[in-house]
């Protein structure tokens, strides 16, 4: 599987980049998110159990409006 950026938080500062990737699934359209571990207990309490081998991450709304673009094509 290979990753292609989509974009970066305009907002982010040096060595603070949550990012979007589209990657090059044929078998369904998938995106590689970065972006910050959640450590907060309440969060992580508020989620409930993640199962192995996944992560919850956060990520700024403006990250989420790239993956509004990839979807309608500008990405592409």
């Amino acid at each position: 599987m290979r990753a292609r950026f989509l974009g970066k938080d305009p907002l982010s500062q040096e060595g603070q980049s949550p990012t979007l990737f589209a990657t090059d699934r044929t078998d369904r359209r998938t995106y590689i998110a970065q972006g910050w571990v959640v450590t907060d207990p309440q969060a992580l309490a508020d989620v409930g159990p993640v199962p192995a081998g996944e992560a919850i991450i956060e990520i700024p709304e403006d990250v989420l409006r790239m993956y509004g673009r990839a979807l309608v094509g500008e990405y592409r």
